[in-house]
Formats: structure tokens, sequence, C-alpha cells
């Protein structure tokens, strides 16, 4: 990889990094902001949903404009109105103090609109720059980022809202804004390719089909992975959240150190099994995907059991485990799936779902301190050990990722 490429690349995991910092840098803030605004867990866990729809929703389109005019060009707007969005809820909560609630919802639309067109961009342009086996590492390092991020998240948040329980959202902009002038004026991206390759309309769509019709069981089988795995780690790191105030009385710093955990449990295995991956590539990513979502299902189970902060911690590091080992793979068979002229929008329809996992995962797990965690947690395990068992059974990588990046994995591992 030359010079030129590694700093793109370097400047691309800044984007998951931020981007995570949008539901995860609150999560251990939601018990103060609920005590300020005077809501109840589900409606402050509305602040994670109202972020992560807008953004489903715009990624999607955001994918579709960046194969006509480039990745960049897309990111760079996306990442000012991410920053904006976060500086106007912290302003609205200056202004209108207890009654701020709705209005930071509304600075979270926005903020959540501009996320629709940054991590799963970076992901799809790292696809487009790297065509060989180190594919596998590169996204690998771009889901360590994101897990970095969400390890660094809840600790910067806790320690933020020592000053205000509002200064989180003034961080968003902060960094944002610099990050997007990063991309603007460093990031090296082969436009002119992308421009000739253009199709028209009707032929970008019925090309698009084409992937959808042939590949549909195991996309739709990885994106349900990677709705289920985010929408078990953001929902139970929310209930954890709520329980380490409420049960064990802890401060907002001391639930951000323990909400670290997991999430640098995710982050290692991310890491790690990224760089794995360029070995025996198709083999082992299949693996990692089964395994990884049978550890988040055992995650959940064995989280009902606990009663002490030690075992909460360990059954929450379980699910951070198999998330870290299920992510990574999924990026790689993903951006796999289409060839550069149809990427950007495969990666943002995955994008969409993810974020949809995000989105629905605190508020539906915040209904479980209402009722009871077994019937919640049980029934999400077993949709984790189904969606295992079909990726067992249906999910050949072998016929996805191209034959050339599976001959470059094969002759690593043999040299």
């Amino acid at each position: 990889m030359d010079k030129k490429v590694s700093l793109t690349i370097a400047i691309l995991c800044l984007v998951p990094f931020i981007m995570v910092l949008g539901n995860s840098m609150l999560i251990p803030v939601l018990p103060s902001i609920q005590k300020e605004l005077h809501v109840n867990l589900v409606q402050v866990g509305l602040l994670i949903t109202v972020f992560s729809i807008p953004a489903g929703m715009v990624i999607p389109f955001a994918g579709m404009l960046s194969d006509r005019i480039g990745r960049k060009k897309v990111m760079f707007p996306a990442l000012l109105v991410y920053g904006a969005g976060g500086i106007l809820a912290g302003l609205f909560a200056i202004w209108f103090k207890e009654q701020a609630f709705a209005w930071i919802v509304v600075a979270r639309v926005i903020q959540g609109m501009g996320a629709g067109g940054t991590y799963q961009l970076s992901m799809a342009l790292a696809g487009d720059l790297i065509q060989s086996n180190e594919r596998s590492k590169v996204l690998g390092l771009l889901e360590a980022a994101n897990g970095i991020g969400k390890v660094v998240s809840p600790l910067a948040g806790a320690a933020v809202a020592l000053i205000s329980w509002y200064t989180p959202f003034f961080v968003y902009g902060v960094l944002a804004i610099p990050v997007a002038f990063l991309i603007l004026l460093l990031v090296k991206e082969d436009t002119q390719k992308l421009k000739e390759k253009v199709q028209p309309i009707p032929e970008y769509l019925k090309n698009l089909l084409t992937i959808l019709k042939q590949k549909w069981l195991p996309l739709s089988v990885s994106f349900g992975s990677g709705l289920l795995a985010l929408f078990s780690l953001f929902g139970l790191l929310s209930f954890y959240s709520d329980i380490l105030e409420k049960q064990f009385k802890m401060n907002v710093f001391s639930r951000g150190l323990i909400l670290a955990i997991p999430v640098l449990v995710m982050a290692i295995t991310a890491y790690v099994l990224g760089t794995v991956m360029q070995k025996q590539l198709a083999k082992i990513l299949k693996w990692a995907a089964v395994t990884g979502l049978f550890l988040i299902g055992a995650g959940l189970v064995l989280f009902c059991t606990a009663k002490s902060v030690v075992w909460y911690t360990a059954t929450a590091a379980v699910l951070g485990l198999g998330t870290g080992a299920v992510l990574p793979s999924l990026n790689t068979l993903i951006t796999s799936a289409a060839p550069k002229t149809e990427r950007g929008l495969i990666t943002c329809l995955y994008g969409t779902v993810r974020f949809f996992g995000v989105a629905i995962g605190p508020p539906l797990f915040g209904y479980a301190e209402k009722i009871s965690k077994p019937p919640v947690f049980w029934s999400t395990a077993g949709v984790c050990v189904l969606l295992g068992l079909l990726f067992l059974f249906f999910v050949n990588p072998a016929k996805i990722i191209p034959k050339e990046i599976q001959q470059q994995s094969s002759s690593q591992s043999k040299g």
C-alpha cells in the first residue's frame, strides 16, 4: 500500500471513530438527561432512535449519489451537517433548559441526516482503493476504529458531562467539522474512472436489481446479522447503563468506564480478525460470522443470570466479542458483493439496516425494564442462533468474494 493510499485510509478511519460518538457518547449520560429533562427511560432512548432512523433513511440516497459523483463529495457536507446538528442540540439545551427535550430531538434528527453520508461511504471508498486481500485488513481497521470510538466515547461522554449534561453535544461539532476539511483537502479518490463508468439511472438500477436477485439470500442473512449485532449491542449497553445508575448507584464517569469494557473487547476482536482474515479469507470469514452470532446470543442469555457488576460486565464482554467477530466479516462480504459502480449503494443499504438496529435497540430493551428481561433477551438470542444457522448453511463467501482476492489470500497463507 503506497503512502497516499495509507494517508487516505488513516483519515477514513477518523470517520467511523467520530460517527460512533453520535450514539455511544450519550449512553452513559442518558440517566442524567432523563433526570434533567424529566422524561422516562423509553423517551430518553428516543434520542438514540431519532438520530439513527434519519441516518438509515439517508444512507441509500447518499450511496447512490456517491456512485455517480464520488464518495468525498458526499462525505464532506454530510460531516458538516453532523457537526452542526450536535452544536444545535447543545445550544437548544442551554436556551430552553427543562423544556429542551423536543428541540434536542429536532437537532438529533438533523445530526442523523448528516451521519447518513459518512461511515458507509468510507467503507465503500476503502473498497474502491484496495483491490487485494488487504481489503479485509483495511475494513477490519475501519471497524476497529469504530470500536475504539465505542470504547472512548462512553469515557469521553462521561468526562465532558461532568461539566454539564449537555456538553457532549458540542463535542460532535468540535470533532466532525475539522475532519470534514481533512476529507476535502487530503483524501485521494479517482473520480475520473468513476465518471467514465457512470451509468444511466435505468441501467444502474437494472444492474443493482441483478445483484440483489443473484445474491439475495446471502445479502439478506448478512444484512440481518449486522442489524441484530448492533441492535443487541446498543440495546444491552443502554439497559446496562440504567442498571449501573439505579441498582449500583454509580456516577456518570464510573458508568463510562464499565461500559467501555465490552466495546474494547469488540474493537480488539475486530482489528485482530480483520488482520487474520487476510489468510484463508473465505473460510475464516464464514466461521467468524457464525461463531460471533452464537456468542452474541450466549451473552444475552447469560446477562439475564447476572447479579453482580463483575458478572454483568463479563457477559456484556461476551456479546462484545461476538459483535467484534461478526462486523468485520460482514463488511468484507458486503463490499465484495458488488462492483465499484454499484458498491456505494450496496454498502449503504447495509449501513441503513445497521442504523435501524442501533435505533430500535435502546427503546426496545428499555421496555424490558417494565416487563422483565427474559422475553426480550431470550427472543433476541434465539434470532441470533437462527441467523447463525442460516449463515452457516446458505452463505458461501467463496461465491461472493472476487477470485483474485481469494487467490492472493491463499498465496499469502502458503507463503
